[in-house]
């Protein structure tokens, strides 16, 4: 199968493999294989120690619902060579996926449109677009419920006051209008300081900003032990 790689994207993230799994919301041995098979390559770093961009995570998702049953659509599994065509596309619309919503439709015979910054690209031709003119799309942004019970986060706005900027702090989830990432948060309570202590550490913080700081972690973990 051949491989499909995003080149030249400014990544603005840098994902290890079980972190880029968690917030995409696919086990992260499907995105080894997915690696090893060739399907989708990280972007970011192929070699030693490989590292996922954030247009990755939209990537991966799309891969995970098209390689799904879809009873409620009526149509079979896509199949590889309509999913290359789409990871084609995706590699085309580069750097522009980060900064803002991804939606994909589904045309009755599997074919795909891809809206983003309100233009719409086809890529599996134009046709499909009437087709699709009032169906509901899907957002490859928002929270991802993925298989075997996988939830990935909203990957702009994960909670309230968390945010995911792709060029602030390699992509990690922090609190808004700071640099404190939610793994650090986290990894203190984790080692049991108490969230007074924590607050007194970093005064700008609340309450909900620690509750939902840990909150995400938990879930990334949680996505972390489902397997395939």
């Amino acid at each position: 199968m051949p491989s499909v790689v995003v080149k030249e994207i400014p990544s603005g993230a840098a994902y290890p493999a079980d972190r880029a799994a968690a917030l995409a919301g696919v086990p992260v041995s499907t995105l080894h294989y997915w690696s090893r098979a060739g399907i989708w390559l990280p972007s970011v770093s192929g070699v030693k120690v490989k590292r996922w961009s954030y247009s990755d995570l939209l990537a991966l998702r799309l891969i995970d619902w098209l390689r799904r049953d879809k009873p409620d659509l009526k149509l079979p599994k896509t199949s590889m060579a309509r999913i290359r065509g789409a990871l084609a596309a995706l590699d085309r619309w580069g750097d522009r996926l980060r900064s803002d919503a991804v939606r994909v439709r589904v045309d009755p015979r599997g074919g795909l449109v891809i809206e983003a910054e309100g233009e719409v690209f086809v890529p599996l031709g134009r046709g499909v677009a009437q087709a699709v003119a009032l169906r509901e799309g899907f957002d490859l942004v928002d929270a991802w419920r993925g298989s075997n019970g996988i939830i990935g986060p909203h990957l702009l706005q994960p909670a309230p006051t968390l945010r995911i900027i792709p060029g602030k702090l390699s992509g990690e989830p922090h609190v808004v209008d700071t640099r404190i990432p939610t793994k650090m948060l986290s990894s203190l309570r984790a080692r049991g300081m108490e969230v007074d202590a924590i607050i007194d550490l970093y005064p700008r913080l609340t309450r909900q900003n620690l509750e939902e700081a840990i909150s995400l972690e938990d879930q990334l973990q949680r996505n972390l032990r489902v397997a395939a």
